[in-house]
This record gives C-alpha cells, structure tokens and sequence, in this order.
C-alpha cells in the first residue's frame, strides 16, 4: 500500500466481516450495532482499533466497516429496508456460502443482483488468495496520496536546506520553533550563531522575565550526528546555566547519541525527517495550493428525527 501505512486487515476482510455478523442477525442489525461489532469479527487488537485516519477523526475500523456498508449495498449482498437498519440479503448469503473464509475485492465490486438460486446451487469453495489485496476506500486514497505528497516534499526541503547556507539553517530552525509555540514574539527569540557561538544558535525564553530559556543547535550535516557532538552541546547548555536543549539536523542521530539524550532527560533531539515533517506541518518553508473538503453524510443529523 503506498502512501499509507496501516495494521488493520484489508477492505475485502471487512466485507466478509459485515456479510458474517448479519448472516446472524435474522431481523437485521442497526448501523451502530454493526460497526460496534466488526472488531470482534475480525478479532482486532486494541491498536487496530484506536488507528484514525490521519487527515479525518475518525477511527479507520469504523470508516472502513461504514464503507463495506455502502459497497455491500451497491452489490445487493446486504439491503437498508428502514432508516438505520441493515439486513444481509439472499444474495449475501450465498456469497458466504461460496465463500465462507472470505473473498477479494473484486468479488463486490464486479457483482450483479443475481437470484438467491443462483448461489445456493453452487459449490462452496475458498477463494484462492482471499483478502490479500487491500483496496482503499476513497478518503483512504486521499490520505495515501497526501502521505506520498508529503514524502516527496521532505526530500526536497532536505536538499535545499543542505544548498543554502549555514546560517539560512540556523534562522529556519528558529522560525521553526516558533511556529512550534516556543517564545511568545520574535523578541523571545534571539539568533547567536556564529564562529562564537560556543555550540549554541540559538535562545528562546519561555517566560517575559527571561528565566525559563531554551538553547537551539543546528547541524546542517549529511552524515549522522554522534554522541560527542550532543556531550558537546549537554555541555555548552552548562555553560550558559541553561537546562534545557533542543538538537536539529538535517540528517540523522547514532544510536549512541540518542542513549546519550534519553540519559540527561533534558536535550530533545530532531532529525531530517521529523524537521521536514515539521515543518510541512506549520507551514515553514511551504506553500498550501489548495484546501479539500471531503464530505460526508451526517449520521447525527438524520437521526434525530
């Protein structure tokens, strides 16, 4: 699945899922019970079911059984013959008959209203390579598509920081942090950078009386950033009677360096992909060309009638 990574089965696993809990609901099942009832079917664990869709808040096990709804519908395995209730049709029955370990995508998709006889006069059988492809549903492919966009765009805020210079890095890690929440104003924040700078680019003071401050270092580097370099910088935080750290390079951190950070509790180290990460979203560095709205039926809505 590129662009998107998730630990839930596959869309095709939640349409056997829905078909499966309703083939014992004689009298159908409200579109709540449904959803409610999915994770047990499918035996999710309790991360499965926290997972939410990056850019929508909402739970993907839910968003994914909502969709399988929908698609079931469009197939004429599983009928909506009153406002919230879904019932498996005969048709939907017959497909779990054929395939009582599950199918593939394709089977909803390609499939026509067709007479409960066809089915239950054909043999059952396990379909070969049932729930191996993971289908998106279509919100699932924006979201994909985003992360792809904004994978690619952090290789490409890495390579032009590491083209400008030293001191442009050290200025956009400042604007960083503020567009983080760090310094109240740009009087909160002071630039330091230079020959002289004993290891340290940049302060911010968290409070108007300057007591509470933040030191910044940034590396532009290509190659990993070691311990001694952040011992180096553990100690110029000493030097200025400052507490607290935070490390930013473009590249990445040695195991040793990162032991290092966690023993001291008071240095945060962040690395090319999550400065690139960053920075995408707070919008430093980066333009916005257009705002999706993505919509949705309101469930709420209709049922408060």
């Amino acid at each position: 699945m590129p662009g998107l990574k998730t630990a839930l089965p596959p869309q095709a696993a939640f349409y056997h899922a829905v078909l499966k809990y309703l083939s014992n609901c004689p009298e159908g099942a409200m579109r709540e019970d449904v959803l409610n009832a999915v994770p047990d079917v499918l035996k999710l664990n309790d991360e499965q079911k926290q997972e939410r869709l990056r850019n929508l808040p909402h739970l993907r096990y839910r968003h994914r059984s909502g969709f399988a709804l929908s698609e079931l519908k469009k197939a004429g395995l599983v009928e909506n013959p009153e406002r919230g209730r879904w019932r498996i049709t005969e048709q939907g029955k017959g497909i779990l008959l054929r395939y009582p370990e599950g199918f593939e995508h394709s089977i909803v998709r390609s499939h026509k209203k067709q007479s409960a006889t066809d089915f239950s006069n054909e043999t059952p059988v396990k379909s070969p390579g049932a729930t191996q492809l993971n289908i998106l549903t279509p919100e699932e492919e924006i979201e994909s598509a985003l992360n792809e966009i904004k994978s690619n765009l952090q290789e490409l805020l890495l390579n032009r920081i590491l083209q400008a210079s030293p001191m442009f890095f050290e200025m956009l890690v400042l604007d960083l942090m503020q567009s983080l929440g760090y310094g109240a104003g740009p009087d909160d924040i002071e630039h330091v950078g230079g020959v002289r700078d004993g290891g340290i680019d940049g302060i911010i003071s968290l409070d108007k009386l300057g007591f509470d401050k933040v030191c910044i270092q940034a590396k532009r580097w290509q190659g990993p950033v070691g311990r001694p370099d952040v011992q180096a910088f553990y100690g110029a935080l000493a030097g200025r009677k400052t507490v607290k750290g935070v490390m930013l390079t473009t590249s990445s951190f040695t195991r040793e360096a990162i032991e290092f950070a966690d023993q001291m509790g008071n240095i945060v180290l962040i690395d090319g992909k999550l400065l690139a990460a960053l920075m995408i979203d707070h919008g430093v560095g980066v333009g916005f060309q257009k705002a999706i709205k993505i919509p949705r039926l309101d469930e709420d809505y209709f049922n408060n009638d």
